[in-house]
């Protein structure tokens, strides 16, 4: 038997598990405690008596299922308590501990601290009270002990064994559902940032790069007027291209090409000013491929933001892809957040991203194993 979900659990699965107890689970108990309370009944005051016990198991049962046994615990233990000493001293009714059992073993649920003292304690009373029934029947000690000691204490005991089990296996699926919930509450986090990573990617990349061709067309606007009206043009076409792609990515249709980012890095780089070399030894898979020209992307605008370079090396090989760049003004590398949130995505497929600083220059790295690269020979070609 399983009970109902705790708290955390969703609503779903709560209105699952009541359902799945009260259809398979509540209908042989109901029958149970019928079935020895008619047994157990001899006169119609007996079931007066008995009824009490057979009512307080039931709704503890159905209350535990519910997962709402807390609210009536005690009452219904203290109740068929009260039962077993009156059926074995009153009517002779050795299945009168049943109600006790049944409500002692689920309350246990309930008893956070000394479980065991408190199921010895249970086991106890029900024994001992047993033992009174040598006080109306002393001529047959034995099977008085049999009958009204040993048989309802055993039972007692399954009964306290099967819902610790039961109750532990609980346990496991909320465990389970739990984790669940958790893995699904991670996925969500993870393509939050994924997201907003991409969108960095996207509108810092652009605007930065809308401000550098703003600054040059201000500059050429009354020494060259059409070379300021072609920068124009290309930051209404840039912008223009950056919605696009925020569609894209908003709709997750949004996949990066290597190549092309290589060629736009080249021109930005040139159109700043700064020496630029392209080398490319090798292809990547698409996943890869996507995956290091988010790194480049992310790299060219640290450049064009962060150092004042007059260089920039830009390698594609077998393992990934290196960007090498001078112009650094501090000895100690800048904290560069968009590459350390590519740094978990890389390393997430398999790769590797570092970052390293030596004598004034800035080598940003972005590599995977051999067998996850999936690069395919290329001819060597240098871009100056």
């Amino acid at each position: 038997m399983v009970t109902a979900g705790s708290p955390r659990f969703t609503e779903s699965t709560r209105g699952r598990l009541r359902r799945l107890n009260l259809a398979t689970s509540f209908p042989p108990v109901v029958i149970a405690a019928l079935l020895l309370l008619y047994v157990d009944s001899r006169t119609w005051w007996h079931v007066l008596v008995l009824a009490p016990g057979v009512v307080a198991a039931v709704v503890a049962f159905e209350r535990w299922t519910a997962d709402d046994l807390a609210r009536v615990a005690l009452p219904c233990v203290i109740v068929a308590a009260a039962v077993w000493p009156l059926g074995v001293l009153v009517t002779g009714s050795p299945n009168a501990y049943w109600g006790v059992c049944a409500a002692g073993s689920l309350a246990l649920r309930e008893v956070r601290r000394r479980r065991v003292p408190t199921m010895a304690a249970l086991f106890s009373y029900v024994a001992a009270v047993g033992a009174t029934r040598l006080l109306v029947q002393p001529d047959d000690v034995r099977a008085s002990l049999v009958t009204y000691v040993v048989v309802p204490t055993a039972v007692t005991v399954v009964v306290t064994v099967v819902t610790v089990i039961g109750e532990r296996f609980y346990d496991l699926i909320r465990e389970l559902e739990q984790t669940r919930e958790r893995e699904a509450e991670l996925a969500v986090v993870r393509e939050r940032v994924r997201f907003a990573s991409d969108l960095h990617d996207i509108q810092g990349h652009t605007l930065h790069v809308v401000k550098l061709k703003i600054a040059l067309a201000q500059k050429l606007l009354r020494r060259d007027t059409e070379r300021a009206e072609k920068e124009l043009q290309e930051t209404y076409a840039l912008v223009g291209d950056t919605i696009a792609q925020t569609k894209e990515l908003a709709y997750a249709q949004r996949r990066l090409n290597l190549t092309a980012e290589i060629e736009n890095a080249k021109n930005l780089f040139e159109a700043a000013g700064i020496r630029v070399r392209v080398t490319r030894a090798a292809e990547v898979d698409s996943r890869a491929s996507e995956l290091l020209g988010q790194v480049l992307r992310e790299t060219t605008t640290n450049i064009l933001r962060h150092a004042q370079a007059t260089q920039v090396q830009i390698t594609l090989a077998e393992s990934g892809i290196t960007i090498v760049n001078d112009g650094v003004t501090t000895d100690a590398p800048a904290a560069l957040s968009g590459l350390s949130v590519l740094h978990e995505r890389l390393a997430a497929e398999g790769g590797e991203l570092t970052v390293t600083q030596h004598e004034g220059r800035f080598r940003t790295a972005a590599t995977f194993p051999p067998a996850r690269a999936g690069t395919t020979s290329a001819t060597r070609r240098d871009d100056r």
